[in-house]
């Protein structure tokens, strides 16, 4: 993908000062293609970037003993990650705010948003399982005070003690809390935090390359018809409109 990139860039700044499309055959497109060589060892790293990443530990082990490829991290920590994430998907949070201290309590420690965020999503699970007096204890003494210190915080406290006042959920204009991606959401906040503590990015390369695959294409849709991707799942060329 990157060296699809590479060639859609050069090809538009050589089209910069035309004033109509330049027409550019499948022949002399893939010969551009050719002509642009991109080191396996590259690609190899990008490939273990996004295992790593996003968490496929068994992946990231079998392509490193056939591509030679090291991760950036001890792959045994991945696990330990991946069981944080799937903690707070089930909305077993306390054992994942317990995960997490086991893993690095500096974490939690010195960012407050994130501790905040996980405590608001165990209200959401008291609420989501119907304990109302138990919510109401939690919210009252462990996220009320950093309401108090943070107006953000208190805005999505008062959100989330909404939720309270519905007996029918559906009908309350912040059900989106007890969706399912509001878990994930917070997840993947664990996620970010964890991987950074690890001095590792918090985002694969891999998604960003695509998207600036997707920018380049349309920056020189103006300037010139030729092949291009428009299904990044099969990345087949496809010509353009006669």
């Amino acid at each position: 993908m990157s060296l699809f990139w590479i060639v859609i860039r050069q090809f538009a700044e050589n089209e910069a000062m035309a004033t109509s499309k330049k027409v550019i055959t499948r022949e002399e497109w893939e010969k551009k293609l050719n002509d642009v060589k991109i080191r396996k060892e590259d690609m190899n790293k990008l490939v273990m970037n996004f295992l790593v990443t996003e968490g496929y530990v068994d992946a990231a082990e079998k392509f490193r003993m056939e591509s030679g490829a090291e991760p950036e991290i001890d792959l045994a920590t991945i696990t330990d990650r991946m069981a944080v994430k799937k903690a707070v998907q089930c909305g077993n949070v306390e054992d994942a705010i317990e995960k997490v201290n086991d893993l690095n309590p500096e974490i939690l420690d010195t960012n407050p948003q994130l501790f905040f965020h996980l405590q608001q999503q165990r209200l959401i699970e008291l609420i989501r399982n119907g304990k109302v007096e138990e919510a109401l204890e939690f919210a009252q003494e462990e996220l009320a005070p950093r309401g108090e210190e943070n107006e953000s915080f208190l805005e999505e406290l008062e959100r989330t003690v909404a939720l309270l006042a519905f007996e029918d959920v559906s009908n309350c204009p912040v059900r989106d809390l007890l969706d399912i991606s509001q878990r994930l959401k917070t997840a993947s906040e664990v996620n970010a935090a964890i991987l950074t503590s690890q001095s590792h990015e918090k985002d694969p390369k891999l998604p960003s390359l695509l998207k600036m695959l997707m920018w380049a294409q349309d920056q020189l849709d103006e300037k010139a018809a030729y092949p291009r991707i428009n299904d990044l799942s099969t990345a087949m060329l496809e010509d353009p409109p006669v």
